[in-house]
């Protein structure tokens, strides 16, 4: 592997990743939005899928077209931002020392620019939606900009980031709808209880130099309890999910249509080995079937 790629890179290896064949800089700006790593903009983009499809108004493909190159880009933006406002904490976990703002190897100034780059991206993409849905999108900023002090002021940074991750879901709604609003709040809330279970997975990797350096977490929070924490939130994921279908559609058949993904939640808590470096991040990217299997039983029940 290259020595200037992060060691969590998807697509890190010299004779296989388009990301480590580039020149240095572009390489650079690249592993700062994290296009080395897809599996961000998928976890982001699903939820816009489950919003539109829920919807009941078809398949919508330019919409989520659209919506796909939005979460490329402004997942990109949000990491860049997110580097930029961590780069001395960064240097100091081994995970992320070797990112390109916390090694010095792109300069703030830089790293502003990019992120400013990616926003006229996303800009691009507010613009194709009707206006209740851009006041929605924009109104995410916020959530954005906080999120990265939030490990520095709160246990459980993962339910921030649960509601900056799932916004996408409220964008795609609004877009193609104006009602049912208890059926929508409880499925943003079951995916906030997704977002913190997954992203606990994710925090294992660090627990130690996390504890070390002062960064707050759920993994740190959960202590020896972790495995039944991230099942617990889980369980009120699919739970919150079921709710949802069924204020949607008062039919029982309807939850049935969440027994795909409930199983695919139930074999990651239990092959989930929190002492084995690879285990946690192989079960965190799982996650991008999980939201296919979301995003299958909302297709299903909001278009039957």
């Amino acid at each position: 592997m290259n020595e200037q790629v992060v060691p969590d890179s998807e697509h890190a290896s010299i004779s296989g990743g388009l990301v480590a064949r580039l020149p240095q800089l572009p390489r650079d700006l690249a592993m700062l939005a994290r296009f080395d790593r897809p599996i961000g903009w998928w976890l982001l983009f699903w939820p816009c899928v489950f919003g539109v499809w829920l919807a009941g108004a078809g398949w919508q493909l330019a919409l989520l077209g659209w919506l796909l190159f939005g979460s490329i880009a402004m997942r990109g933006a949000g990491c860049v931002y997110n580097d930029i406002v961590d780069a001395d904490l960064d240097a100091k976990v081994a995970r992320t020392a070797l990112r390109p703002v916390a090694s010095g190897r792109v300069s703030k100034k830089v790293a502003w620019g990019w992120l400013l780059a990616l926003c006229l991206v996303g800009l691009v993409v507010l613009l194709q939606l009707r206006w209740q849905a851009q006041l929605v999108a924009l109104g995410s900023l916020a959530l954005v900009a906080a999120y990265p002090f939030m490990k520095r002021i709160t246990w459980w940074p993962q339910a921030w980031l649960g509601m900056v991750f799932n916004w996408g879901l409220l964008v795609g709604w609004t877009e193609l709808r104006w009602d049912n609003w208890d059926a929508l709040a409880a499925l943003y809330a079951g995916c906030i209880a997704w977002v913190i279970g997954y992203d606990t997975i994710y925090a294992l990797q660090d627990r130690e130099d996390d504890a070390m350096v002062g960064i707050r977490s759920s993994a740190l929070a959960m202590g020896a309890r972790v495995k039944a924490g991230i099942a617990g939130f889980y369980a009120a994921a699919t739970g919150l999910w079921a709710l949802a279908f069924w204020l949607y559609r008062a039919d029982p058949l309807a939850c049935l249509a969440l027994l795909p993904v409930a199983g695919h939640l139930a074999w990651q808590v239990a092959t989930l080995d929190a002492d084995d470096p690879m285990n946690p991040l192989a079960r965190f990217r799982s996650n991008r079937w999980a939201g296919a299997l979301m995003a299958a039983a909302c297709f299903v029940v909001g278009n039957a």
